[in-house]
């Protein structure tokens, strides 16, 4: 069926039977396919596709069929798609022959012909013979092609070289009608479609409603950066399932199973919690990688499992003429989760309101939780329509008293009205205090407080305005 570059240099040929190969190439090592395997690689490719285009169609020996009519222009152009989609198959560790052209069935041939190895004698510039964008150049480059790459032709190809009819120009001129009933209406109809003048009908690839991808190993895997290639095919499958679907998650778990048997051990689980849903698997990859580095193997790893969480509506970010410098919220919060997955998600703490009116407790450190991030529940706003300084003192600090006023610095002026605090009897901590803005004579603004349990008036600086 295959064969690799240098068992092609050394005269091996797709077709030759396996005693055949052993004489050319002594070296040689045959693998018996895998329908089954081959079936599962089909449908990875498939999926990471439709991130491309929603029109994805199966086509006859492995070969996946995309109408990017309508995705030229959003990804820069037929080269630029061409190399995105050569980069994902890449990610999945498959081999494709990508060729483009007006017709489906035309493109086919043109892929067909790239894997034999066929080239044509007056090759194009830039090494285009494989694509064809224009209809008017379209049989230009299908004459050329071999007959033997049809598939209903197989049979027939000794009475064709017996007539000389070796590529598709010269089947195209024989009589229509005695073609038809030596080899069947099959043999025009193939050729109609290629050529552009019949229509080509397909039923298009619809993606699952549930994603969970399976990679298994060929070998026992004993360190975790061997799972980075298999992260990365998976990933790229679930971006385009994600695209499929117009969809985002901000939960994906990944399994990695150990061998089956009496000895078996429980998967070991990695679930990355995400504060903002996403779809860009580059971030989702960069989280993995970390948490896979902090995991310590029990045993082998025969295979790994992506699952993706609930699925949520795609939000596009909108464009705005002047950018923010520090970049977006989603930057942010993705700055987060990567150093939450690399440090620890207890060394990585965000400040978090708490339900109590004395200043030096109301706010508390609690570690970075992506889940709870957003949860209004467990969130407490104090009032906004009351003064809060920007920076408050770790420990209050005791004022002098001149002319029966508080001093910092210059006697302070008080301009706002007493907001009395009394909390804390629950713990043994109360606290008796009103609060004021004072202004001194440089004109900086204060928040002090009196104690009003002291027999003399005691003034105490607890934070500054900016």
């Amino acid at each position: 069926i295959a064969a690799t570059p240098a068992l092609l240099a050394q005269g091996v040929r797709p077709g030759m039977r396996a005693a055949s190969v052993a004489l050319l190439a002594p070296d040689a090592q045959v693998q018996v396919r895998d329908p089954g395997r081959e079936h599962l690689a089909l449908q990875a490719a498939a999926l990471a596709l439709l991130q491309y285009t929603p029109q994805l169609a199966l086509g006859e020996f492995n070969t996946l069929l995309l109408d990017i009519g309508a995705s030229l222009r959003l990804f820069g152009g037929i080269r630029a798609l061409r190399r995105r989609v050569a980069l994902s198959m890449q990610q999945l560790g498959l081999c494709a022959s990508i060729s483009c052209a007006p017709t489906a069935r035309a493109a086919w041939l043109l892929a067909q012909s790239a894997k034999n190895g066929h080239k044509p004698q007056v090759r194009p510039s830039r090494g285009e013979w494989r694509h064809c964008l224009k209809l008017k150049r379209l049989a230009q480059r299908l004459n050329p092609l071999p007959v033997a790459l049809l598939p209903t032709l197989k049979s027939y190809l000794p009475w064709l070289d017996g007539i000389g009819c070796e590529d598709l120009a010269a089947l195209r001129r024989l009589p229509r009608a005695g073609l038809q009933r030596r080899c069947g209406k099959v043999v025009l109809e193939m050729l109609d479609a290629a050529y552009g003048e019949a229509p080509e009908l397909y039923e298009w690839i619809t993606a699952p409603l549930q994603f969970r991808a399976r990679y298994e190993f060929f070998s026992r895997i004993e360190h975790v950066e061997a799972m980075t290639h298999a992260a990365t095919s998976m990933l790229t499958q679930m971006h385009g399932w994600l695209c499929a679907h117009h969809g985002m998650l901000n939960r994906i778990v990944l399994l990695l199973e150990y061998e089956r048997g009496r000895a078996a051990i429980e998967p070991t689980r990695i679930e990355i919690m995400l504060a903002e849903p996403t779809w860009h698997t580059a971030h989702l990859l960069m989280l993995l990688k970390e948490r896979l580095r902090q995991v310590s193997l029990s045993a082998p790893v025969m295979a790994i499992i992506l699952e993706a969480g609930e699925i949520l509506p795609m939000t596009l970010p909108s464009d705005s003429l002047f950018p923010e410098p520090g970049g977006t919220a989603a930057d942010y919060q993705r700055l987060l989760e990567l150093l939450s997955a690399r440090l620890g998600a207890d060394n990585v703490q965000q400040p978090q309101a708490k339900a109590d009116h004395r200043p030096e407790v109301a706010n508390q450190w609690v570690p970075l939780n992506p889940a709870s991030a957003h949860g209004k529940a467990s969130r407490f706003n104090p009032p906004a329509h009351l003064p809060r300084p920007c920076w408050l003192l770790d420990k209050p600090l005791a004022l002098l008293i001149r002319d029966q006023r508080p001093f910092y610095g210059s006697p302070l002026k008080l301009v706002s009205p007493a907001e009395r605090i009394e909390s804390g009897w629950w713990s043994g901590e109360l606290v008796q205090r009103d609060y004021f803005v004072a202004q001194g004579q440089d004109h900086v603004y204060y928040w002090i407080f009196r104690e009003r349990l002291s027999v003399e008036p005691r003034w105490y600086l607890h934070g500054l305005f900016g």
